[in-house]
């Protein structure tokens, strides 16, 4: 992965075998549900941000990916390496009380405590009437609950907060992964120019999960690629009437995902996403999305473009 990027819990993929040549496409598969284990370590960092990994020393805002089979449980293991309370409270999956990572449930972790949280998902289902139920798929979220106040405010504004993915059996799996958090004013924890620049070649399959937080109305927008305003992001055949988007509200507690082919009829370059609240953007709510040439290289002008971004604000 390149920047922005952060690794998930592995999600079992299989080749399909009813792709053109030129199109590798894998799939999320997997015979049985499964339970993964994991151990998170939530830190300070040297910013003064504080976040979540896989490790000691590995703490990063976002947190890493988390991703999970409709169907599967996730069994996390919280270690506070911090000295304030937190916990890690997940959106769009199922728990019990003792899982939900609020103080209103008595569940959180103290500074130096480790406790493990279960979070389980189902699939889809017949309900009365033949109705359909629907099961966990989604581009959600976690986040901490409890530092300094019932609600955990503070916690999300240092930055513990990361994407959690729930797939269907059959989804078609990215080459890349980028979550871009809008938190109050900022993109994960940052202001231009010092936003991430997330990285991809041409061609290559890109995911972006988008989540909001703090107390203000955001919009989402991509430069140059579209997507379909539904669950995965894509068509499900040439008459489905989904709207196809460029620019989608993003406000405190709400995520959604997409999948975009990079550089996909525009070719590659430098290609913002910011924040469309006009006066958000002018202060420093935006980034760049950098598609490369296919064989990794950088395209013409980017570089330039690049040049331009890191001189954010000096509009002389």
């Amino acid at each position: 992965m390149l920047a922005g990027a952060a690794a998930g819990v592995a999600v079992p993929a299989v080749a399909s075998t009813a792709v053109a040549a030129d199109d590798s496409v894998r799939h999320a598969a997997s015979a049985t549900a499964e339970t993964h284990r994991i151990t998170l370590y939530a830190e300070e960092l040297p910013s003064g941000d504080i976040g979540y990994g896989y490790a000691p020393g590995e703490a990063t805002v976002p947190g890493p990916i988390l991703e999970m089979l409709e169907g599967d449980t996730l069994e996390i293991e919280l270690v506070n390496n911090t000295d304030e309370r937190l916990s890690i409270h997940p959106h769009g999956v199922d728990y019990d009380v003792d899982s939900d990572g609020s103080p209103l449930n008595d569940s959180f972790n103290e500074p130096g405590e480790t406790r493990t949280y279960v979070w389980r998902s189902h699939a889809p289902s017949t309900g009365p009437g033949r109705l359909w139920k629907p099961g966990s798929a989604g581009y959600w979220h976690y986040h901490d609950h409890a530092m300094r106040s019932p609600h955990g405010s503070v916690g999300i504004a240092k930055g513990l907060y990361g994407a959690l993915i729930v797939r269907r059996r059959g989804d078609v799996l990215p080459d890349r992964q980028f979550t871009v958090v809008f938190n109050g004013m900022m993109i994960n924890n940052k202001m231009a120019p010092d936003t991430p620049i997330f990285e991809a070649n041409l061609g290559e399959r890109v995911e972006f999960i988008a989540i909001g937080h703090g107390d203000l109305f955001h919009t989402f927008h991509l430069h140059a690629h579209k997507w379909v305003d539904n669950r995965t992001g894509w068509l499900s055949g040439p008459n489905d009437p989904s709207a196809v988007i460029d620019n989608k509200d993003l406000n405190p507690g709400s995520s959604f995902g997409f999948q975009v082919i990079a550089g996909e009829n525009v070719g590659p370059g430098a290609w913002m996403y910011h924040c469309h609240v006009q006066f958000h953007s002018e202060q420093g709510m935006s980034g760049i999305f950098l598609v490369r040439n296919a064989d990794g290289s950088i395209p013409d002008h980017a570089q330039e473009a690049l040049d331009r971004f890191k001189g954010h604000g000096d509009h002389e």
